[in-house]
């Protein structure tokens, strides 16, 4: 979805998330709650704690709620950056714990946020820092000025569809006039599919089960997801945030045959084209009789295979969008930004799927480390 790119108003509430209809995309996030006249309304939903190693709402909850909003602004001062994200992960303490006048009386259920600052502010401290380097840029882009890049990540999710203005109207109160908003974007997660013991993981707007492959396990994490330093940085990880409107129209004319091979895997399950389970990686030697590859060259299964690009594993928390053009929030979470880049330049030259869509924002952030009392949000890096 195509945003504005002007200043609305910090003490309104954040718009479209509660409006989004949209039922793909690494899909849905519609609350819930049931009629309160219902003896059969579901349990409160278990929070999320907000501090610990690491920062909520990447690997946890598990699987991600079904509603976010990103937040994506410039500091006014970058010498500020301190004290603002240590009153930000107060703010977040109370909010995520309910205990914030700011919340409505709504309860905070399963809420995250997750802070993370861009390249400019990182380079302040370190040119040598993982998170310094801006993206490049890549084909297929029509993004303007004021939609590329920014100094802070505010990334809120919950359940309840409710929550995400409130606490993103709480938010932008605290920081105030220290930051200026870029661009803005909501999104919904549909329903999940289980495609292997302990993961499910929602469909895309195309119809695709959407973020199979990825670092799952906690070893997989370790090694792929999680900075493990430099000190100012451990438990810390790199964000990508990309915005495309999406060719719903165009894809929908092909058959399902056609559709498949641009994905390299099959719409209803998941399934690679060279057989095997759901959460299996496809096999890229596997040929028909004729000498064929039974996933195309030009399948988004192969361009972006972590194996044949040469790169780790990207965990990605894709929300679907609405709006004039129907579209997709792509987020990925990695601890070397070649991951991302060196795939997507692969994808560049010849992936299928990207004939599809069309990117409209595009930034970058190192997620600042897990933070508690004693060790203030951000206080490792801006000392």
């Amino acid at each position: 979805m195509r945003q504005a790119d002007s200043h609305p108003s910090r003490r309104a509430f954040l718009g479209a998330t509660g409006t989004v209809t949209a039922v793909g995309l690494s899909a849905g996030c519609q609350s819930d709650s049931a009629r309160p006249d219902r003896s059969d309304a579901p349990a409160p939903t278990p929070p999320v704690s907000p501090t610990g190693r690491y920062q909520a709402g990447i690997t946890l909850p598990q699987p991600a709620q079904r509603n976010l909003l990103a937040v994506v602004a410039d500091l006014a001062d970058p010498g500020s950056a301190r004290a603002l994200l240590a009153e930000l992960g107060e703010a977040i303490g109370t909010l995520t714990t309910g205990t914030d006048a700011r919340l409505m009386g709504l309860p905070p259920g399963d809420l995250t946020v997750t802070i993370g600052v861009g390249p400019r502010l990182v380079r302040g401290i370190d040119p040598a820092l993982p998170g310094a380097k801006d993206l490049p840029r890549f084909s297929r882009e029509e993004i303007a000025p004021r939609a590329r890049g920014g100094d802070l990540l505010i990334q809120i999710c919950a359940d309840d569809a409710l929550l995400v203005p409130v606490v993103a109207a709480a938010l932008l109160e605290q920081a105030g006039d220290r930051i200026r908003e870029r661009w803005r974007q909501s999104g919904v997660r549909g329903a999940n599919v289980r495609v292997d013991k302990g993961l499910a993981v929602p469909r895309n707007l195309f119809g695709f089960i959407d973020g199979i492959v990825g670092p799952h396990t906690r070893a997989e994490q370790e090694r792929h997801l999680w900075l493990s330093g430099p000190a100012p940085v451990a438990g810390g990880t790199l964000a990508v945030l990309r915005r495309m409107e999406l060719d719903l129209p165009r894809f929908a004319e092909l058959s399902v045959a056609e559709q498949e091979a641009v994905f390299g895997r099959r719409r209803a399950t998941g399934a690679p084209l060279s057989g095997g389970p759901v959460a299996s990686g496809p096999d890229l030697g596997a040929k028909t009789p004729d000498g064929r590859y039974l996933v195309p060259a030009d399948a988004h299964a192969r361009r972006a295979h972590a194996t044949a690009v040469g790169v780790g594993l990207m965990l990605r928390r894709s929300y679907s969008t609405d709006g004039p053009s129907p579209g997709l929030l792509f987020i990925s979470f990695q601890n070397d930004m070649r991951t991302f880049t060196n795939t997507l330049t692969r994808m560049d030259n010849s992936d299928a799927l990207l004939r599809y869509t069309t990117t409209t924002a595009s930034a970058s952030f190192l997620i600042l480390p897990g933070f508690d009392r004693q060790l203030p949000l951000g206080s490792r890096l801006f000392r």
